[in-house]
């Protein structure tokens, strides 16, 4: 019976520790899911008044209405889009008077060229957001050839003279095509929890299968040896 006992522990021991981290992994989920129901609920929440001081945290995502004259020049921003391929982001400043803020227009082919700024005060409805495009591996932006890789806003805001904030157009007052608009979402967000629970509690199966082949060949061993 000793033969049996020890792996029957470890056995059961690292089912129990998979399940654990498995229903951990589904609890995760939840979370997660709740997260980002808050944040599209905050997304298409009806929008406001540019803050004087917007926070990062406390306003990203936030939905708003601003208007002002269009800056000639445009940045271009490197981005790849699922079904289209490589395009552009589109990144104009925007004068409102007091202020002069970043606007991303959306996406734009890289075989097409971008239009002209549109003449007179437009208004933008989108959302402020404080992108974090850049890792390891992104390249460094090419501010002289106007080839970025990275939204990073106060390298836009020195090359635009503008304060670093921007807000990701949703709806524009005048057309811009072919621009078309790439709004804020949650795409972006990793929500994996359910890929990591199905390892984990496929891992469990596994560990449970190999535990009772174990004891089967341990059975089956023991019973050759008495014969």
């Amino acid at each position: 019976m000793a033969r049996y006992l020890v792996p029957l522990i470890f056995g059961l021991a690292g089912v129990a520790i998979l399940i654990g981290l498995g229903t951990w992994q589904m609890q995760r989920l939840a979370w997660k899911e709740g997260v980002l129901a808050d944040i599209e609920a905050r997304i298409g929440a009806d929008p406001v008044a540019l803050p004087p001081q917007p926070d990062p945290e406390a306003d990203r995502y936030l939905p708003v209405r601003v208007s002002g004259q269009m800056g000639d020049d445009a940045l271009r921003v490197l981005v790849s889009q699922k079904q289209v391929g490589a395009g552009y982001r589109v990144i104009s400043a925007l004068d409102m008077g007091a202020r002069r803020i970043l606007v991303d227009r959306g996406f734009v082919k890289t075989a097409v060229d971008i239009p002209a700024p549109p003449e007179g005060e437009v208004t933008i409805t989108g959302n402020l957001h404080w992108p974090d495009d850049r890792n390891s591996a992104t390249p460094a932006n090419d501010v002289v050839e106007n080839m970025w890789f990275a939204r990073d806003l106060d390298q836009m805001a020195t090359a635009l003279d503008t304060d670093p904030l921007l807000v990701v157009a949703r709806e524009a007052s005048f057309s811009d095509g072919p621009v078309t608009p790439l709004p804020v979402d949650t795409g972006a967000i990793p929500n994996d929890h359910l890929e990591y629970a199905i390892t984990w509690f496929s891992l469990a199966a596994i560990w449970a299968a190999m535990t009772g082949y174990f004891l089967w060949r341990t059975r089956k061993t023991a019973k050759g040896d008495t014969a």
